[in-house]
């Protein structure tokens, strides 16, 4: 007997359409975000390549596709994490017209932000408790964050000094002096935050104008 039966018709095509793979710059996204976490809870000696594959939900295999071991993991970590915050205040300070106190304001807003308030404080807590045992891994780090941020801090205090805004050049030959509060607060948010949070825009802002007064600030 002929079948009189309507066809079937073939199944709707998704409203999403064909699912797309990951490109490689989400898939090595993933694989940072991954790092970050799995190198904060436990530090390079306890880190696992194969604990950041499965966070980040590939094969191990694919994560070797991107960075051939752990140190060259957290090398593409500081590097990614560099950009967002030296890279822009760089770019900031070549361009900047207003006043020292003015760009001292500026770049602590963005370190507390972008370092000590996002989880990338988590990288400068390993540096502080492993860049001794592993001085490759503390080598790359001031090759990448730390040269790069006392030059900068050197230039601006050449900069304050040659528009007669200080008087002392104290800060020029101790950067570190200027960066210092950066440290006590990844410290102290980890090991007692908990107990006594640290009001983080009242510490920078006072520690300027220390720096500042201590330089012999004059108001342009």
């Amino acid at each position: 007997m002929p079948d009189d039966r309507e066809p079937t018709p073939p199944p709707a095509p998704s409203p999403r359409g064909p699912r797309k793979r990951p490109d490689a710059a989400a898939r090595r996204r993933a694989i940072l975000d991954a790092a970050l976490e799995v190198f904060a809870e436990h530090g390079f000696t306890g880190a696992r390549m194969e604990d950041v594959a499965r966070r980040a939900g590939i094969a191990k295999g694919t994560l070797y596709l991107y960075f051939k071991d752990k140190t060259a993991l957290f090398e593409g970590l500081v590097h990614d994490a560099a950009d967002p915050i030296l890279g822009r205040l760089e770019r900031e300070f070549a361009g900047f017209e207003g006043s020292t106190r003015d760009f001292l304001e500026l770049l602590f807003q963005h370190i507390r932000t972008e370092a000590i308030a996002s989880p990338r404080r988590h990288i400068i807590r390993l540096m502080l408790a492993e860049g001794e045992r592993f001085p490759a891994i503390a080598d790359f780090y001031y090759r990448e964050v730390v040269a790069r941020g006392l030059n900068l801090l050197r230039a601006i205090n050449q900069r304050a000094l040659a528009r007669g805004e200080i008087a002392s050049d104290a800060a020029l030959r101790f950067p570190q002096l200027i960066i210092a509060p950066v440290l006590v607060a990844a410290v102290w948010d980890g090991m007692f935050g908990r107990h006594e949070p640290l009001d983080l825009p009242g510490m920078f802002a006072a520690h300027a104008e220390l720096v500042l007064r201590g330089l012999g600030w004059r108001e342009a």
